[in-house]
C-alpha cells in the first residue's frame, strides 16, 4: 500500500510544522470518549498517516482509491477525487461570499465545505496488555502528536515501562493521553505483566495496516456523495459515467487562516 505512509516516513509529516498485502483483516479498535488501555509500546514508528473522507452518521470512513495530489499543508492540488471537487465546490462559493462581504453566507458555504473536506489522519499501533493482542488506534495529526510526544520522550524505556492510553471530553474538547505506568508490579495485573513481558525485544507487525483502510473506487465515491445530499451535477458527475476531468480545475490555495489543524 504504497500510497500510505508507513513508520519513518509518517514520522517526519506527524512532525512537521506544515499542516492488504499481507491478506490479514484488520479493523480500528474503537476508542469513544471515556475508553481507556494499558498498553505496551513496542517502537517510535508504528504507525501510518492517511487521508480520509467521510461524513459522521452518513457516509462511513474511506480512502480514495486514486488519491489526489496533495500540497505540504495537506489541501488536494490536483488529480482531484469527487469528494475534493465537491468541497473545491463550496469553497469558492465561500471565497466570493467573502469577497462581497457577506459573512452569512460565507459560513454557510465553510460549513458545507468542511463535510467533505478530506482529512490528515494517522493509525498507531500498541499491544493491549489485558489481551496480549495487537491493536490499532485511529487519531487525528493534533491527537498523534499528542501521544508520540510522550512515546518519545521515554523512548530508551519502552522496554521497561507501559503506559495508560486514554480518550476523556466530547466535541472540541476532547482530548487524548498517554501516561506511563511506573509502578507495573502494583498498577498491572498479573495477566497484564505476562502480556507486557511476552514482547520483550519484538516489533510491531507493520502488515496489520495492510487492508486496513477501505479504498473507494471513484464510482462509489459519487455514490457516497449521493448519499450525503449532494447534487453532483454541480460539479458535472453523474453516476452512470461521464465525470469531468478532475485535474481540470485551478488549484484552490487555502489563506493561513483558512488551513485545518
Amino acid at each position: 500500500m504504497s500510497k500510505f505512509e508507513k513508520g519513518a516516513a509518517a514520522l517526519n509529516a506527524l512532525n512537521s510544522t506544515n499542516e492488504g498485502g499481507s491478506g490479514k483483516e484488520t479493523e480500528f479498535t474503537s476508542f469513544t470518549s471515556g475508553t481507556s488501555f494499558k498498553v505496551r509500546v513496542l517502537g517510535t514508528a508504528d504507525l501510518i498517516r492517511f487521508y480520509n473522507y467521510g461524513i459522521y452518521k452518513k457516509v462511513n470512513s474511506f480512502v480514495a482509491e486514486n488519491p489526489s495530489t496533495m500540497n505540504e499543508k495537506g489541501f488536494p492540488v490536483g488529480n482531484y477525487t469527487p469528494w475534493d471537487l465537491a468541497w473545491k465546490y463550496y469553497q469558492d462559493l465561500k471565497k466570493e461570499a467573502e469577497n462581497k462581504g457577506d459573512s452569512h453566507a460565507e459560513e454557510r458555504y465553510k460549513e458545507e465545505a468542511s463535510k467533505y473536506r478530506v482529512k490528515e489522519r494517522y493509525a498507531l499501533g500498541f499491544i493491549d496488555l489485558a489481551t496480549g493482542e495487537p491493536i490499532i488506534i485511529d487519531l487525528s495529526k493534533k491527537q498523534a502528536q499528542t501521544i508520540y510526544a510522550v512515546i518519545l520522550k521515554y523512548e530508551k524505556k519502552l522496554g521497561k515501562v507501559a503506559f495508560e492510553l486514554e480518550k476523556t471530553g466530547s466535541g472540541t474538547a476532547t482530548t487524548v493521553s498517554l501516561t506511563p505506568i511506573i509502578d507495573m508490579e502494583d498498577d498491572l495485573t498479573e495477566k497484564e505483566r505476562e502480556n507486557f513481558a511476552k514482547y520483550a525485544d519484538k516489533e510491531f507487525d507493520m502488515s496489520l495496516f495492510d487492508g486496513l483502510l477501505f479504498e473507494a473506487d471513484e464510482k462509489t465515491q459519487i455514490e457516497n456523495l449521493v448519499a450525503a445530499g449532494f447534487d453532483i451535477s454541480l460539479i458535472g458527475l453523474s453516476l452512470g459515467g461521464g465525470s469531468v476531468d478532475s485535474n481540470e480545475p485551478e488549484p484552490w490555495k487555502p489563506s493561513d487562516e483558512e488551513l485545518p489543524f
